[in-house]
């Protein structure tokens, strides 16, 4: 009986992308940061995992393939805003390919995107509760009231409050200021709410630089440490519905809007490129308070309550009740 020697041919193994398109992949990435690039990162891990599964190149896919992995991803669950933004990547990489002529047409041009709804869906807090986590915020420790009001107070995303420095804090014209990093890089200089002020000269306490935001180890505070953080106050509040850091921008949002700000203000407060993102934050509460049924309930009510009285007439055998010519002013 004869035994087969082992094999020592070197087995050819084919690189995950070409080149190019290492280089479009590498160049697209590298317009953005932050969370912003992380976001993109794993949309096209997402989409090019996808289409090795299936043994497909990346620059050989066609508009029937990525509308084949947007019908995957629904077939999964995933939110149509999560399908949309997916989609949104795609061709924003594919559109970089063209613009530096690695590729010569994009095939995610004209894909169709699902239609996403404009009212927000997201956990919103009423005056009441944002009241009563504010009052246990301020009941808890230094840390825990500074980066709560940040983010309800000033609506900062969770990203640029934990980025925030010691050294970025000054005074302008008599009013506590903190220069922040926007989305996208942009650096402003953002006043304080004298609440927030006084809450962070507790939470820094003698340090002059650094992070405002500090673990019990001594490192930065992140954003999940910073959700932690407003779970804990949440639970603290008595508040039973799932919120985060975002859920606390949304609340600034809508008491500006509530509050007569104008929109204009409250977008560049919000740093929202575009008006229709600022509005689509409390705009479901908005229209519920308009819309025609809460009306005509109201205006019923208003009716009701000036409706005319009915009082007995004294000495009235009969007992009718005549209508009273004194008509009752609603409080």
């Amino acid at each position: 009986m004869t035994t087969a020697a082992p094999s020592t041919a070197l087995v050819t193994i084919q690189p995950a992308f070409t080149d190019p398109e290492r280089l479009a992949l590498a160049g697209f990435l590298a317009g953005y940061r932050g969370l912003t690039r992380e976001a993109y990162a794993l949309d096209l891990r997402q989409f090019t995992t996808w289409c090795r599964t299936r043994s497909l190149a990346l620059f050989a896919a066609r508009r029937a393939g990525i509308e084949g992995f947007a019908r995957d991803l629904e077939a999964r669950g995933r939110a149509r805003a999560t399908v949309t933004r997916r989609l949104s990547t795609i061709a924003g990489f594919y559109k970089y390919a063209v613009e530096e002529e690695i590729l010569d047409h994009s095939p995610a041009a004209h894909v169709q995107r699902p239609r996403v709804d404009y009212e927000s869906h997201a956990t919103a807090l009423d005056r009441n509760e944002l009241g009563a986590l504010l009052v246990a915020a301020g009941l808890g420790s230094p840390p825990e009231h500074a980066l709560i009001s940040l983010l309800a107070l000033n609506g900062l995303r969770v990203s640029e409050a934990t980025g925030a420095d010691i050294e970025h804090l000054g005074l302008e014209r008599g009013h506590r200021t903190l220069t922040i990093t926007r989305k996208g890089g942009k650096v402003v200089t953002i006043p304080l709410a004298p609440r927030t002020a006084r809450a962070i000269d507790l939470a820094t306490g003698e340090r002059c630089d650094g992070p405002i935001f500090l673990t019990a180890d001594g490192r930065r505070l992140d954003r999940h440490g910073a959700g932690r953080i407003v779970r804990k106050v949440a639970r603290r509040a008595g508040i039973t519905k799932p919120i985060g850091p975002h859920t606390l921008r949304h609340a600034f949002i809508t008491a500006a809007l509530d509050a007569g700000v104008p929109l204009r203000d409250v977008q560049e407060a919000a740093s929202h490129a575009d008006p229709r993102t600022t509005m689509r934050t409390p705009v479901r509460r908005r229209r519920r308070r308009s819309s025609p049924a809460a009306s005509g309930q109201a205006a019923a009510s208003a009716r009701r309550s000036r409706a005319p009285g009915r009082r007995c007439r004294a000495g009235s055998g009969a007992g009718t009740t005549p209508r009273s010519s004194t008509r009752m002013r609603p409080r």
